[in-house]
């Protein structure tokens, strides 16, 4: 067995919820299935955009897992398909096919309320997922910043469709340190919501952000300064 060489002074985390240690994983008996779902929700923390889901393409071409998922008796491809099929029986992923270029593509979702209503959506032919894209390239994790839609599950709340559409509206218009810094201001005085951070980047395209005071006195802000006004009605406290 090769030694594990330890972990680097700086390294990147991925978060796992709560429920995955106390609910999930005294259930997976298969190191395999284990291996593969370690890895779809690592992928799908790093994605951008709603809706998240990771194809098998994405997977088959992640030499990590791909690598861990190899036996002597069994190729990788064979392991994966067989651990994909027994995470998504377990009810951990949710599954489904799209057609892409004429050919079937399995896409995998994590198994949540938003998502089960997603996939019914799409099934019905309520919604239609774009962006498929079949690729030879190599899976690298890459060292980023967390993107606005994780930073808002990380620090303010569940993520619904109708906010990851604000969000996303939000990020056509303000920069991406403005909606950090929003978010972080909304955090500081327990304002937790979306209309709470839309007023804070209003407030900031109308008055300018870069104004001194926010920057070097923020503990003197006042927080109900983005609930009062014209529009202050919107925001819910």
């Amino acid at each position: 067995m090769k030694k594990f060489d330890g972990f680097p002074a700086r390294t990147e985390y991925t978060a796992l919820p709560n429920v995955f240690f106390s609910g999930l994983l005294p259930q997976i008996d298969d190191l395999a299935e284990l291996k593969t779902t370690l890895h779809v929700l690592a992928m799908l923390s790093r994605k951008k955009g709603y809706p998240r889901y990771v194809s098998r393409q994405e997977l088959l071409a992640n030499e990590s897992l791909m690598a861990g998922l190899k036996t002597k008796d069994e190729s990788s491809e064979s392991t994966l398909q067989k651990s994909l099929e027994k995470a998504v029986s377990r009810g951990t992923l949710l599954s489904i096919a799209v057609e892409k270029d004429g050919t079937s593509e399995d896409i995998f979702f994590l198994n949540t309320t938003s998502n089960r209503q997603l996939i019914e959506q799409v099934e019905s032919g309520e919604l239609e997922l774009t962006g498929l894209k079949k690729s030879g390239k190599k899976y690298v994790p890459p060292d980023e910043v967390p993107d606005i839609f994780t930073l808002y599950e990380e620090n303010i709340g569940i993520l619904t469709p109708m906010i990851a559409d604000e969000l996303s509206e939000a990020e056509k218009l303000y920069p991406a340190e403005w909606i950090n810094d929003a978010v972080k201001e909304a955090v500081l005085y327990n304002k937790r919501n979306i209309k709470y951070i839309l007023k804070i980047l209003e407030n900031w395209a109308a008055e300018g952000k870069n104004d001194g005071t926010h920057q070097r006195h923020p503990k003197k802000t006042d927080p109900d300064k983005y609930i009062k006004g014209k529009y202050g009605h919107m925001v819910r406290r």
